[in-house]
C-alpha cells in the first residue's frame, strides 16, 4: 500500500462530519453542517486539487460501513469535523488516526466549549458558524486557510504525523491490505515471467559479454530492475557454466574458481532495488548472494556497504522488534567496518545514519548521546574525504574522455556531492546542504539516484529533530 495516489487529479479527500442540521447540545444551538460542507470544505478540498467526497455521496449497494471504511483506510486527506461533538465523526476520527500516521485535518466551528481530552492536544483548525448560515468572509476565509493547510500536508516532506497513536507509539508501521500486497507479489511475478520469456528469446552465446552487460546497464538506467536482474541472473548461469565445464574437461586438478565479485556484488544490488516478488524476499535473496563474499571478513568496501544496507532496509521493514535491533546492529558494523578500514565516504555517511537510528531507539541517555556524536565526527571527517576526492577528482574533458568513462566518473562524482548533502544536513548546515544537494541533482546521471538520495534525506531529517543533546542538562 503507497502512502496515495501520485497522480494529483485521482487524489481524494474524504470528509467525515454529520449530515444536515444537527444540534450543539452544549450550547443548544442548531448548525446546518451542510453549509460548512458545500461553501467552505468541499470547495477548499477542490482548490488543492482533490476530489472531495462525504459519506452521503457515495454510491453503493448494502452496508454503507464497506466503503466508509475503505475511505477511511485510502483516501490521500481526511478532513473530519467534529462540530456538534458529533459521535460518529469521531469514531471515525479515531480509525483514521489508527490507520494512518498523517494527513488528517481536524476542523470545528468555535462555538465548541470543550474538546474529548484525548484529542484537546491536536491542531483543530476552527471556523464562525452562524447556526443557519455562515458569513461569506468567513466563508473566503476559512476556504483559503483549508486549502493551504491541505496543499501544505501533501507537499512536505517527510510528512509530519498527526496521528497521536503514531506520534506516541514511534515505532507502530501502518498495515496494509492482503490484496494490495498479494496484488504487488502477483505483479512482480507476472513482471519477471515475461523477462525470463524475453531473456530466453536471446542467445547469449552469439553476444559478447560487454554487449550483454550494456544491456543490464540500460534496463537499470531505465529503472527496469527485473530485467536487470534476469539478465545477470543468465550472464552468471553461463560463466558459471563455462567454469564448470573447464574444470571437468581439464586433465589436471585446477583450484577451484571463485565467482567475480563484481558480478556478485552487482546482482545483490538489482535483486533487492527489485524488490521482486516482494522486498523482504527480495533482501533476503541478496543476502544469500552477498554471503558468498564473506562479508564478516572482508576488506571489500563495496561488498561491506551492500551488506550493510541489505540489513539496514530489513531493520526497516521487520516489525519483529528482535530482528530489527540484529539487523540494525550488523548494518552498524558493516558499515562501520567499510568506514574505519578504507575511510570510505560511503559506508561512513550510512555509518553516521544508522547511529542515529540506534541512538532514537535506545532508553539510555547516555547511549543515545554518544552514538548522537560519533554521528557527528563521523559526518565532519566524511565531508573531508569527499572534498578530498572532489579535489584529486577533476571533471574530465567532455571531449577527450569516452562517454562509458564520463558516465562513470559523473556516477562517482554524484554520489560524493550527495554525501557531502547528507553529511551537511547532519550536522544541522542546511544552506550548505541545499547547495550540495543542487548541484547533485542537476547533474545526477540516472534518475532513481536522486530518488535514493531524498528517500534518505526525509528519514534522517526526523531523527535529529528529537536530538539527545537536550539531555545534557539533566541527570543521565
Amino acid at each position: 500500500m503507497t502512502e496515495g495516489n501520485t497522480d494529483n487529479s485521482k487524489r481524494t479527500c474524504f470528509v467525515v462530519m454529520g449530515f444536515g442540521k444537527k444540534t450543539d447540545f452544549e450550547t443548544g444551538r442548531v448548525l446546518d453542517l451542510d453549509k460548512s460542507y458545500k461553501n467552505m470544505i468541499k470547495p477548499a478540498v477542490e482548490a488543492a486539487g482533490l476530489i472531495c467526497i462525504r459519506a452521503d455521496e457515495i454510491a453503493h449497494s448494502g452496508v454503507i460501513d464497506v466503503p466508509m471504511y475503505d475511505q477511511l483506510f485510502n483516501a490521500d486527506v481526511v478532513v473530519a469535523d467534529l462540530s456538534t461533538s458529533n459521535k460518529n465523526a469521531i469514531y471515525e476520527l479515531g480509525i483514521r488516526h489508527a490507520l494512518r500516521p498523517f494527513t488528517t485535518v481536524i476542523i470545528a466551528e468555535d462555538g465548541i466549549k470543550a474538546f474529548p481530552f484525548d484529542i484537546s492536544h491536536i491542531a483543530i483548525r476552527q471556523y464562525h458558524h452562524l447556526g443557519e448560515d455562515i458569513g461569506f468572509d468567513e466563508v473566503m476565509r476559512f476556504r483559503e486557510q483549508l486549502m493551504k493547510a491541505i496543499k501544505e500536508i501533501l507537499e512536505k516532506s517527510p510528512r509530519d504525523k498527526d496521528s497521536p497513536v503514531y506520534t506516541f507509539l514511534n515505532n507502530l508501521i501502518p498495515p496494509e491490505l492482503k490484496t494490495a500486497i498479494e496484488a504487488d507479489r502477483q505483479l512482480s511475478k507476472d513482471k519477471e515471467s515475461a523477462a525470463i520469456k524475453s531473456v530466453a528469446n536471446i542467445d547469449l552465446n552469439a553476444q559478447t559479454h560487454s554487449a550483454l552487460m550494456q544491456q543490464v546497464d540500460n534496463a537499470q538506467k531505465n529503472g527496469d530492475w527485473i530485467t536487470a536482474k534476469t539478465l545477470l541472473s543468465a550472464i552468471r548461469n553461463m560463466i558459471s557454466g563455462e567454469i564448470k565445464k573447464k574444470q571437468e574437461e581439464s586433465t589436471v586438478n585446477v583450484v577451484q574458481q571463485q565467482e567475480d565479485p563484481y558480478l556478485l556484488q552487482r546482482l545483490a544490488l538489482i535483486t533487492y532495488k527489485s524488490k521482486s516478488p516482494d522486498e523482504e524476499s527480495a533482501l533476503l535473496e541478496a543476502h544469500s548472494l552477498l554471503n558468498l563474499l564473506d562479508p564478516s571478513v572482508s576488506n571489500d568496501t563495496e561488498t561491506l556497504g551492500l551488506w550493510g544496507a541489505v540489513h539496514k532496509r530489513l531493520s526497516e521493514i521487520t516489525t519483529d522488534v528482535t530482528k530489527k535491533i540484529a539487523y540494525l546492529t550488523e548494518a552498524i558494523r558493516a558499515y562501520g567496518r567499510g568506514f574505519y578500514i578504507r575511510n570510505d565516504y560511503y559506508n561512513g555517511i550510512n555509518y553516521a545514519f544508522l547511529l542515529n537510528v540506534r541512538g532514537s531507539l535506545v532508553t539510555d541517555r547516555a547511549q543515545a548521546i554518544s552514538d548522537f556524536v560519533v554521528a557527528r565526527r563521523v559526518r565532519n571527517e566524511v565531508l573531508q574525504i569527499c572534498e578530498d576526492w572532489l579535489n584529486k577528482n577533476p571533471s574530465p574533458d567532455k571531449d577527450k574522455t569516452p562517454k562509458e568513462a564520463l558516465n562513470d566518473y559523473l556516477k562517482s562524482w554524484y554520489w560524493v556531492k550527495a554525501t557531502q548533502g547528507e553529511a551537511c544536513v547532519g550536522l544541522g548546515d542546511e544552506d550548505n546542504a541545499q547547495k550540495e544537494l543542487t548541484e547533485a541533482y542537476e547533474k545526477a546521471p540516472e534518475e532513481w539516484m536522486k530518488g535514493s538520495t531524498e528517500e534518505q534525506l526525509c528519514k534522517l531529517r526526523p531523527l535529529l529533530a528529537d536530538s539527545p543533546l537536550k539531555y545534557i542538562n539533566n541527570d543521565i
